[in-house]
């Protein structure tokens, strides 16, 4: 099948929506490319891309970084790579373990890179026992991108939701029309009070819509959803 970018913040975040299977369920996944203030582009959790998907991204400007911002949206890094060798890759602490076979240039931290320090803030969600992602604050825009720390899907899903889908977030983890983080985190927040510091972090930044991997867009009162689904861990 193929993708195209959508304009999501004109002239500055486009985003891809691409298929995926995993765990027997067909859904969904985000690709944001991000131009940044000195125009190259930064692409957060890649997709494979055919000749037109290159094509539309390399009429955006100049692919500089590639980052892989959770340890399980990492699987077409080296695909990127090979379409644009001169790009930085930047990893999610762990996944230099995870996938050793993969070649990187920096590991990405509480810091943002010098070259894109007035673009972004960001932090290392920590603490947990399964999943892990670094959360970016895009300050320009207001714009927070997430990967698996929200999933927002329900009966206004844009896309058909399976059977097995449905199962898993109505009946097990209650989350159909309710945005929650992944089954996963819940399944394994480990040392909550560790993740709490990194969600009160993301909160005390200044965001207007979250840009998340599967599921719609939360573009109305967006802190207050994030701070109602992440109340278990704050609270404890």
């Amino acid at each position: 099948m193929a993708y195209s970018i959508d304009e999501y913040v004109p002239g500055t975040i486009y985003i891809v929506e691409y298929g995926i299977r995993f765990g027997g369920m067909d859904l969904f996944s985000r690709m944001t490319i991000v131009r940044l203030n000195d125009g190259k582009l930064w692409l957060h959790s890649p997709c494979k891309l055919d000749a037109l998907l290159k094509s539309e991204i390399d009429q955006l400007g100049e692919v500089a970084y590639i980052i892989a911002p959770g340890n399980f949206h990492h699987l077409h890094v080296s695909d990127l790579q090979a379409d644009y060798p001169n790009a930085e890759t930047f990893l999610c602490p762990g996944l230099e373990k995870k996938r050793a076979d993969l070649s990187f240039d920096w590991i990405l931290g509480n810091r943002p890179d010098p070259r894109w320090a007035l673009d972004f803030e960001q932090v290392v969600i920590q603490g947990t026992r399964i999943m892990n992602e670094v959360a970016f604050l895009h300050k320009p825009t207001r714009t927070l991108i997430l990967v698996d720390l929200l999933e927002n899907i329900g009966d206004n899903y844009t896309h058909e939701a399976g059977l097995l889908l449905k199962f898993w977030w109505k009946v097990v983890f209650h989350m159909w029309n309710t945005p929650k983080p992944a089954p996963e985190y819940q399944l394994g927040w480990g040392n909550k009070e560790i993740v709490r510091k990194g969600l009160e972090k993301i909160l005390s930044w200044e965001f207007e819509r979250i840009i998340i991997a599967h599921g719609n867009l939360i573009e109305m009162d967006a802190k207050a959803v994030a701070a109602k689904a992440w109340q278990n861990v704050l609270k404890a």
